[in-house]
């Protein structure tokens, strides 16, 4: 393992005003976003619209660092030959791959699942450092509601988590962790602040005992904010300043940087609170984007699976890379958002 190497790339992915484009939905997700802008969720126009996001010139040279892809992506060509891990790799960025095979129910624990994806990840690995993945991703899935998350829950994802980790620093590629906090539930910002903060330091825990370098991985959390049915929602300073207070007690300041999901926050929300954060700073981290549908709603409304709107399509997804771009710097303002409109 060249640490040094790793941590470069690390430190690449979280650079002031960038971040990570997750085009990584999987089939049924994918078809599920593709079905409301009514288009057909074929390999073709999968690949078309991804193509139209990676061959958005300026969006993805100025701010975007990296993008994770799906397994059926990273092998697929442009529409004129040309790789699509080069299309992104010529912009500057980084590309990267999900590399987990998604989620089982945990036995034993009602309502909770457990990651899969271990065995044979080693061989996988390989072959996308091959193809030009430099950094993976895999994501753990917490959700909280009437007693739940359990301990044991927490403590095989976490475990899961690092073993994965560590299997990618041995490949030579930056693992993002990302141990999700779901925010679909009723409960308050305190309850997922207590929730996040017991997945985080289990987390920790755990790279630590399975010998990851922390220098040379990304964390991928969700913020500390309230769950989407909970009736009174936090303002964008108090998620802003409890997840900060709730970083600076669970990650340890030699993680390179931390790159935010979006969690099914909307897109200017998304851009809000990460730009809040900003405004607390120093940071002991770098502290970015993420962000999957955040990013990507606008340009795909706009695109609707027409060759004639790709244009269009292209000139969202820049709007939104730019809004996020300034939001990674404290510099962002809604009225940015005004003027666009």
């Amino acid at each position: 393992m060249n640490l040094t190497e790793l941590n470069r790339i690390a430190t690449a992915m979280v650079a002031p005003g960038k971040g990570i484009l997750a085009a990584d939905e999987s089939s049924g997700t994918i078809k599920k976003r593709f079905d409301a802008i009514g288009v057909d969720s074929t390999e073709q126009n999968r690949r078309d619209y991804r193509e139209m996001l990676f061959r958005s010139s300026g969006a993805m040279s100025q701010y975007i660092s990296g993008v994770i892809l799906y397994d059926e992506t990273i092998w697929q060509d442009a529409k004129d030959g040309t790789p699509l891990v080069k299309l992104i790799e010529d912009s500057g960025a980084i590309p990267g791959i999900k590399v987990d095979e998604g989620t089982q129910a945990l036995p034993m624990c009602p309502g909770e699942l457990v990651t899969v994806g271990l065995d044979k990840l080693a061989e996988r690995l390989k072959r996308y450092y091959e193809r030009g993945a430099r950094f993976a991703k895999w994501r753990a899935v917490i959700d909280i509601g009437s007693g739940i998350p359990s301990m044991t829950a927490i403590s095989v994802n976490a475990h899961a988590l690092a073993r994965y980790a560590a299997l990618c620093q041995a490949a030579q590629i930056v693992p993002i962790v990302e141990p999700e906090v779901l925010m679909d539930g009723d409960h308050d910002i305190d309850r997922c602040y207590e929730v996040t903060s017991r997945v985080l330091n289990k987390t920790f825990q755990e790279l630590r005992v399975q010998r990851v370098a922390l220098e040379g991985m990304v964390l991928k959390p969700n913020m500390a904010i309230s769950g989407k049915k909970c009736p009174k929602q936090a303002s964008v300073e108090d998620v802003a300043e409890k997840t900060i207070r709730l970083l600076k007690g669970c990650v340890p300041a030699a993680v390179p940087g931390i790159a935010f999901l979006s969690g099914g926050q909307s897109d200017e929300e998304a851009t809000a609170h990460l730009n809040a954060m900003h405004k607390l700073g120093p940071l002991p981290w770098g502290l970015t984007f993420s962000y999957g549908r955040a990013l990507q709603a606008a340009p795909q409304k706009a695109w609707s699976g027409k060759a004639e709107n790709v244009t269009a399509g292209q000139h969202a997804f820049s709007h939104r890379a730019r809004m996020n771009g300034l939001a990674s710097k404290g510099e962002w303002q809604s009225s940015l958002e005004q003027k666009a409109a």
